[in-house]
């Protein structure tokens, strides 16, 4: 099969149906596949390229993606040639793999995936170890220096956890994914400890009374030595990522270098977003009137981005939607109660039907809109019409998405 734009785009479209993702159908049996042994086998039939790569490994609730550009963008700052692996994608599936280096940053070509999805018959693995093999062997036949990788979900049972890593990173720990990951903190700690790897060093950003215990006794266990990011002294620095929690971040990354041995290129940091093509990370898409977009979406992202919003003491408009399986009855009250909301759903099966948010809204104003276009719309004319304001656009991943496509030229 040769390649042509339409060929890809059929193959790609054929991934996403016969391979639902967890973006888009959520925790179903067929796009969620616990466990390692798929993903062992997969890796076993391309050739093993997980053992072909210096990998440094990073899981977390939040801060998974914006710490790992960091670190891709330090790494190729110091000359390295950094292959990088995240998700969820915004605009194009190629977004989550790159190839980071000092002079820029470029995605998979199309080609690259077209012929790993034709040469071969995927029919028993998910979608996440479909991706997260497409990854390693691109990295390794480009002969990445390193590559930073994210977890998907979890830790212990993620696709990605094959690898043994010269570095173990544990951004921060919240309740999201309950369901599926444990309904404390402490459970959800346990998760994402299970990418500790005997004797390499593991770096958590957080130290807390609650999960503290959990991560030292799984470390003990392994065993691996274990690093707090805050008993590290650094003087912090502005980048381009200016999003709530990107200081505590920036420490993280700050720690991960010196434990690597590495001198960190400030300036290649302080342009993450440039220099890796982040995007939706407190994202300014328009100036006058500002308008910011942030893919949080679960209770500790939001509380975050919620509180700055209300600390700029400025009118605002929210465009919100959220999806059906988020904890809505946590993240209704740390919404700003005079806010003006722009209610929408984003496509697909998974997002809450507008009239169902309105149902929970019970004491904010807002404004019924129906699709994510009609939302921006509505909050763009209210806007041109509310002097000094902010205009935000969040609540979910899917939300920030449909919005970039209005605004991207």
């Amino acid at each position: 099969m040769n390649y042509t734009e339409d060929e890809y785009k059929r193959l790609l479209e054929e991934l996403f149906a016969r391979h639902p993702s967890v973006q888009n159908t959520g925790f179903s049996p067929g796009a969620y596949k616990p466990g390692l042994a798929g993903m062992m086998r997969l890796d076993a039939s391309l050739g093993h390229p997980s053992r072909q790569l210096r990998t440094i490994h990073v899981a977390g609730t939040n801060g998974k993606g914006s710490v790992c550009s960091m670190l891709a963008a330090a790494l190729a700052g110091t000359g390295l040639r950094v292959g990088l692996y995240t998700s969820p994608h915004l605009l194009d599936f190629r977004e989550r793999i790159k190839i980071v280096e000092r002079d820029g940053w470029g995605m998979i070509p199309r080609e690259d995936v077209f012929r790993f999805l034709a040469e071969r018959d995927f029919a028993d693995a998910s979608f996440f170890e479909i991706t997260t093999a497409l990854a390693f062997r691109w990295f390794a036949g480009r002969q990445v220096d390193i590559a930073v990788i994210e977890t998907g979900l979890g830790g212990r049972l993620d696709s990605t956890n094959i690898l043994t890593p010269e570095l173990t990173v544990v951004t921060s720990i919240g309740l999201d994914h309950c369901a599926l990951l444990g309904d404390t903190r402490a459970k959800i700690a346990a998760e994402k400890a299970g990418i500790f790897k005997p004797g390499v060093p593991a770096l958590v950003g957080e130290r807390d009374d609650e999960t503290a215990p959990t991560f030292e006794a799984r470390a003990a266990a392994v065993p691996c030595p274990l690093f707090w990011a805050e008993d590290f002294e650094f003087e912090l620095f502005e980048t381009d990522l200016t999003g709530p929690c990107q200081a505590e971040n920036l420490r993280t990354v700050l720690a991960a270098l010196e434990l690597l041995g590495i001198e960190p290129d400030r300036k290649a940091i302080a342009a993450t977003a440039a220099r890796t093509g982040l995007r939706g990370r407190w994202e300014r898409l328009r100036e006058e009137p500002e308008v910011i977009c942030d893919i949080g979406h679960n209770p500790p992202a939001l509380s975050h981005n919620f509180r700055r919003l209300e600390e700029s003491g400025r009118p605002l408009l929210i465009v919100y939607g959220i999806m059906a399986d988020k904890d809505l009855a946590a993240i209704r009250p740390l919404m700003p109660r005079g806010a003006q909301y722009f209610l929408v759903a984003p496509r697909g099966e998974r997002a809450l039907p507008v009239e169902a948010l309105a149902a929970r809204m019970e004491g904010l104003r807002y404004t019924i809109c129906g699709d994510v276009a009609s939302g921006v719309r509505q909050a763009l004319d209210a806007a041109s019409r509310t002097p000094g304001c902010i205009l935000y656009i969040g609540g979910s991943t899917f939300v920030v998405a449909e919005a970039l496509e209005l605004f991207d030229p």
